[in-house]
């Protein structure tokens, strides 16, 4: 039998989530049970060789209805179906989809801003808020489809992972990625001068270069997800930057900024950095702080060079 794909298997995996805290793998084998799956299909093993199809096909639907709020994560690698996902299946649904999904909110909202990530270009008769077709894409643009998705499910579960963890982890975090950006110099000098625990984040001035010439200040707001930061946050931190005579600064949050807030510091006479939620995993994966390569794809071409006679 065909193992079922991972939208297929989302109607099935709400509803065990349903029944109380599941983990992907039980999961897994309740669904192969249900679906009559033989040993051989059940630990059939993606191309990569690295995990299970039936396990990576539950994880995807998984990842999806936590996005659309049906979903809840009581525990690291638990989950639960939401009150909201208990609703759902009340009126008894016949599938379960992508383009279901999409008519609640929250799921739209964080597919487009997924597809609009990391897109320079969009492919010939598409737009980046739908998704790239297998019939009509060609197999470079599917690549790019399916790194764009990888990356947008990652973005999100380092952001759910952040938010997780105490204030003095988000600190450590700061210090990681700065260091690995190429500021202050060695790590234990960075995580001295960052080492000002504050309200709810940190607090201090970092050396823009390995030798001090210049500095920044940061600010860091370890903030839920719907805790926009406005502009009266900002503007208290550019007036530290003043008190400390700074021109330079960098104000981080794991949430996102208001539009009050991106529109006040364009015109400011110091430069002010606004790194919200989405640019600070983009900047993790950039630099690998919290990930690391899983695999490496080359993708050869046809060396037309090799071939010509001429000369």
């Amino acid at each position: 039998m065909t193992i079922p794909d991972y939208q297929d298997l989302m109607l099935p995996v709400l509803r065990y989530a349903a029944m109380g805290e599941q983990r992907v793998p039980h999961v897994s084998e309740m669904i192969a049970d249900d679906l009559g799956l033989s040993e051989n299909e059940r630990e059939e093993l993606l191309p990569s060789g690295h995990q299970r199809i039936l396990h990576n096909r539950v994880h995807w639907a998984k990842f999806y209805m936590s996005k659309a709020g049906l979903i809840d994560s009581p525990a690291r690698g638990r989950f639960v179906a939401s009150e909201a996902g208990k609703r759902l299946l009340e009126t008894n649904p016949e599938k379960l989809n992508t383009q279901v999904l999409l008519q609640i909110p929250e799921f739209a909202e964080f597919y487009r801003s997924s597809n609009k990530q990391n897109t320079g270009s969009t492919s010939a008769g598409t737009t980046q808020d739908e998704p790239v077709s297998s019939e009509t894409a060609t197999p470079e643009e599917q690549i790019e489809s399916a790194y764009r998705s990888l990356n947008a499910a990652l973005r999100a579960d380092l952001l759910d992972r952040i938010r997780e963890n105490s204030p003095a982890f988000f600190e450590k975090l700061i210090v990681d990625l700065l260091v690995a950006m190429g500021y202050g110099g060695s790590h234990k000098n960075a995580a001295e001068q960052l080492g000002r625990t504050g309200d709810g984040g940190i607090d201090g001035v970092i050396n823009e270069d390995r030798l001090g010439l210049d500095r920044i200040y940061v600010q860091a707001k370890r903030y839920a997800e719907e805790n926009t930061i406005g502009r009266p946050a900002v503007q208290g931190f550019v007036g530290s930057l003043v008190g400390f005579g700074a021109t330079k600064g960098v104000f981080v949050t794991a949430s996102s900024f208001s539009s009050g807030a991106i529109n006040y510091v364009k015109n400011l006479p110091q430069r002010v950095i606004l790194i919200d939620g989405t640019r600070l995993a983009d900047l993790m994966i950039e630099h690998g702080v919290g990930t690391r390569a899983h695999r490496t794809i080359q993708i050869q071409r046809l060396d037309e060079d090799f071939f010509s006679e001429d000369g």
